[in-house]
């Protein structure tokens, strides 16, 4: 495996200033737990600081029909129209999947999986 190729970042995407840029941008399940409008706004200055034009952003936010929290925690919930809204016109959605995922208690959880090109 080429994990030298591989950044695995653990920080508060709220206060995190990326060092650098990266071609990959990957959040398998971080920005629905921001419900507050400045925590969002926080992580889209990340991201946007991350990344520079043509890179790839895939993430993972629970549907519009999925569930209200997670692990006791609310959420805000996206459909791949609603999250690309949300993002903005610097960022276009080229695909996405709306899997339901089971947890260790056999619940469904409907996620959607969106996938942008950085413009």
């Amino acid at each position: 495996a080429k994990t030298s190729t591989v950044t695995l970042i653990a920080a508060d995407v709220t206060l995190w200033s990326p060092p650098r840029h990266w071609d990959v941008w990957h959040d398998r399940a971080v920005f629905h737990f921001l419900t507050e409008e400045a925590d969002q706004n926080a992580y889209l200055a990340a991201l946007h600081g991350a990344t520079r034009v043509g890179a790839t952003v895939i993430m993972g936010t629970f549907a519009l029909d999925g569930p209200d929290n997670c692990s006791g925690l609310p959420v805000q919930r996206y459909s791949p129209q609603t999250l690309a809204t949300r993002l903005g016109t610097d960022f276009a959605l080229l695909e996405s999947v709306s899997p339901v995922h089971l947890t260790p208690l056999l619940a469904e959880q409907k996620y959607s999986f969106s996938v942008f090109r950085r413009l």
